[in-house]
């Protein structure tokens, strides 16, 4: 184990050994990032949808559905071999070519002249998303030390919300601003895409050249590439693993239903109520806005706490958490009405816990030869709650109701809250002194 005079740390965190502020300052700039440039999507596609397209308020609840469905099935198929990747070549590297497909989906998305491009659009955006995503769950595991990696989750959890506030209220709110300003919807629509696109292009030079470069393993001391094909499902073994694989399924199906289902629910109540759609497109962003502050907010009091838990204690609590937020919305009726703020904040509440439970659960978990095919098998997990919840929640959200959504992901808060106390009883876990204690003495 490291003497404590040579540990490094940035502000309350200390970092792994080899792990320098620059890199630990350019990762936590590219986090701001990274989530804000993947759910800008959600709002570009609504705009797109009414402004550009024209298509029917009736179809596109299971159009914005089938959207994310045809995305997961690309992000199944790439998550693993991209963790590969990550693992064998270089974190930094794939992290920036995600970005870079990011920036080609949004320079693309405004130009479409039909549904089916969005489609086609969607795929290199599957793409971006499966190098981006993948890199910033395996370097969020590379940088923290064990007795730190709860308040670095926190801290990523609200460097992330941070961004998608800024990237969805200024950016969201852009294309209103500029047909104020005496553009029409179309060319509003495609100016922001393209603004949107730019950052992308700025966040791949940031981690390009600010993270820390290759993998944190030695040549000789790297698995084949056919074992860590293999390792992401195989620690599945590892109840604590599969359990964090389970927390990842819902925490990523929850965080599409908010982005999907909350903007699009808001807009579709705007323009009942007679606003354009630009201005309809802004409330919608705006209630989904209020959830990810509120999340921002709790993400610094939960982390410490996180620290202190056994990670499947926590798990438990932030599915309870969960649970509250997405089935409290049976309550609310009208999005857009003035008591709707608490329904918001405990959705975002709700979000952020599991997000960082799991993400804390399967840091503690992963071995560090193999964590980027882990990760990859942890976010396939994610790519299929993604997938199935989004394809079922838009036809509920157009045949039954738009909180149906919600309503099946606080289900399913509730059994793993039951799947979480059975693996804390039967697979309990060292504090996190004797566990990193431990790791140290073998050299995990």
């Amino acid at each position: 184990m490291m003497h404590p005079a040579s540990e490094i740390k940035l502000g309350p965190i200390t970092l792994a050994p080899g792990v320098e502020r620059r890199h630990a300052g350019s990762f936590l700039v590219a986090a701001f990032l990274t989530i804000g440039m993947m759910t800008f999507v959600t709002i570009g596609q609504t705009y797109v949808l009414n402004e550009h397209l024209g298509v029917p308020e009736s179809e596109q609840g299971a159009i914005s559905g089938d959207l994310v469905f045809w995305t997961e099935i690309v992000t199944l198929l790439f998550f693993l071999p991209a963790g590969v990747l990550i693992d064998r070549i270089s974190r930094r590297s794939i992290y920036a070519v995600g970005f870079l497909f990011l920036a080609l989906t949004y320079v693309l998305y405004p130009l479409a002249e039909t549904v089916d491009a969005l489609y086609y659009y969607r795929i290199l955006y599957g793409l971006g998303v499966v190098a981006v995503a993948g890199a910033l769950s395996t370097v969020l595991v590379d940088y923290p030390a064990e007795q730190s990696r709860g308040k670095l989750v926190a801290m990523i959890g609200v460097l992330s919300g941070l961004g998608i506030v800024f990237t969805n209220q200024g950016f969201g709110a852009l294309p209103e601003q500029l047909v104020a300003a005496g553009f029409d919807g179309e060319s509003a629509g495609r100016i922001t895409h393209f603004a949107v696109a730019g950052v992308c292009v700025l966040a791949a030079v940031v981690v390009q050249f600010g993270l820390k470069g290759g993998v944190p393993v030695a040549r000789e001391q790297r698995p084949s590439v056919r074992q860590l094909f293999v390792s992401g499902f195989s620690e599945a073994r590892n109840p604590r693993v599969a359990l964090a694989y389970s927390a990842a399924f819902i925490a990523r199906g929850d965080q599409s239903v908010n982005a999907t289902f909350l903007i699009l629910w808001g807009t579709l109540a705007g323009k009942a109520a007679g606003m354009s759609s630009a201005e309809a497109v802004m409330n919608g962003t705006l209630i989904f806005v209020i959830a990810q502050i509120s999340a921002l907010l709790w993400a610094p009091i939960l982390g410490p706490i996180l620290d202190r838990l056994d990670r499947a204690t926590g798990l438990a609590i932030c599915m309870v958490l969960a649970a509250i937020g997405n089935l409290s919305l049976l309550l609310l009726d009208d999005p857009l009405a003035n008591d709707g703020i608490i329904f918001f904040i405990l959705l975002g509440i709700g979000q952020i816990s599991v997000f960082l439970a799991g993400q804390s659960l399967i840091g503690q978990e992963a071995p560090v030869t193999k964590r980027g095919s882990v990760l990859g098998a942890f976010n396939i997990s994610g790519a299929f709650g993604i997938l199935l919840i989004t394809l079922a929640g838009g036809r509920l959200f157009d045949a039954v109701d738009p909180r149906a959504p919600f309503v099946v992901v606080g289900a399913i808060n509730i059994l793993l809250f039951l799947a979480s106390l059975a693996v804390r009883l039967h697979k309990p876990r060292p504090p996190v002194a004797k566990h990193a204690a431990a790791e140290a003495r073998s050299g995990r």
